[in-house]
């Protein structure tokens, strides 16, 4: 790891400074940080109210919040939580004699078909639920969705905390599943009520707000595990508790404020997996962040290609059987073509630079890394679907 770099205290460019919060980038003065996401962070930092937004070393431009930030304010503004309240990355154990990707791939289930509690009121995946399904929202249970969601069979890397990681119940080779989900088309239901109305202004009734998020907050996590246990059946496996759970888009009330999460997985003491891509590994870690970091760490590698990018300069480098295997050997589920280009590992930044800055800033440990062995993105509908998307029928 690199020297410790101090915190990049950065003053609002053309706004007075008793007017605007504080803005903290927590990466290095080499990390890839976009101007454009900086320029966002202290958009949200002169909003009424704020008080501190602390930039992670994954940050990047959002649709009108940053990505990859903690926001504290006195007044609680829904769009910097976002459309998918309760996303979130859960590791799970899993207990398989042998991982060959190949054979695996094939048995991953369809996870974009949604599970129905009277038509599949007999799938083993619902022994995991307990208590009622929140908010009664049965729409999009047990599947992953789009954009950077994913679930990933990993083995255990190299174990850098092995007490840490003894305490985990992790050593190196031991296989996990990770999943990393939302609230669907809860949270956006949820964000779409307040904006119609209230456009990107202010909570007006902060209570209610909360107690609609909570329960996407709820949903999401049940998410993850009904996608584990839908996995784990077909897979061959028992479903268990996670081993860690923790909600990246998110707001709660604390010291006095209100602290958003876009992007930005709680690290005040607690177990985080920070993903890296398809084709790197992901960090599992030790988070220690205090208030000046927002309690907060990354929650990814962060992208450094818009999604226009990556899939133009993708199709120019790569064959989409080429993205189907990894750098690190891995395979990829995914039927959707162009989704294959636009989370194509290359659209993201280096993992390890990441980490690097978190580490450097004191504010994670790294304990073990995860190497991909299967990452799901979508169905594969196998060869006739492939054909009927190449006449304009399919998917993508």
């Amino acid at each position: 790891m690199s020297q410790r770099h101090s915190p990049q205290e950065l003053p609002p460019p053309s706004t007075p400074a008793e007017k605007a919060a504080t803005v903290t980038v927590f990466a290095s003065p080499t990390s890839w940080i976009e101007s454009d996401a900086v320029a966002q962070c202290h958009q949200v930092a002169a909003l009424d109210g704020m008080t501190h937004v602390a930039a992670m070393p994954d940050l990047h431009p959002g649709k009108g919040a940053p990505i990859g930030a903690a926001m504290t304010s006195t007044v609680l503004y829904p769009f910097l939580v976002g459309s998918d309240i309760g996303c979130g990355i859960a590791v799970f154990p899993v207990r398989l004699k042998r991982a060959v990707p190949e054979k695996l791939a094939a048995r991953f289930p369809d996870l974009d078909r949604a599970l129905d509690p009277e038509r599949d009121a007999d799938d083993p995946a619902w022994t995991v639920m307990k208590g009622d399904i929140p908010a009664g929202h049965v729409e999009g249970l047990g599947t992953v969705g789009r954009g950077n969601h994913f679930v990933e069979l990993a083995r255990i890397g190299t174990v850098l905390d092995p007490d840490h990681a003894a305490r985990l119940g992790l050593d190196a080779g031991d296989l996990v599943l990770i999943a990393h989900s939302g609230s669907r088309g809860l949270g956006e239901r949820i964000l779409r009520e307040h904006t119609a109305v209230h456009g990107a202004g202010p909570a007006p009734d902060p209570g209610a707000y909360l107690a609609m998020h909570d329960e996407a907050v709820r949903w999401g996590s049940l998410n993850r595990r009904l996608l584990a246990a839908r996995v784990a059946h077909a897979l061959g496996f028992e479903p268990a508790e996670p081993i860690l759970d923790q909600c990246h888009n998110l707001v709660e009330r604390r010291d006095g404020v209100y602290l958003h999460r876009k992007g930005a997985a709680p690290g005040d003491g607690r177990d985080v997996l920070i993903a890296g891509t398809r084709g790197t590994p992901s960090y599992l870690v030790a988070a220690h962040a205090g208030p000046d970091a927002g309690h907060s760490v990354a929650h990814g590698a962060g992208r450094k290609m818009s999604r226009a990018d990556a899939l133009r300069r993708g199709r120019a480098k790569h064959t989409v059987e080429e993205l189907r295997r990894t750098p690190v050997g891995s395979l990829v589920v995914c039927g959707d073509r162009q989704l294959l280009f636009e989370e194509a590992p290359t659209a993201y930044k280096r993992i390890e630079q990441v980490i690097a800055d978190l580490v450097d800033h004191g504010l994670a440990t790294p304990v073990a890394t995860t190497i991909p062995l299967v990452t799901y993105k979508t169905p594969d509908r196998g060869p006739a679907s492939e054909r009927n998307r190449r006449r304009g029928r399919g998917r993508s």
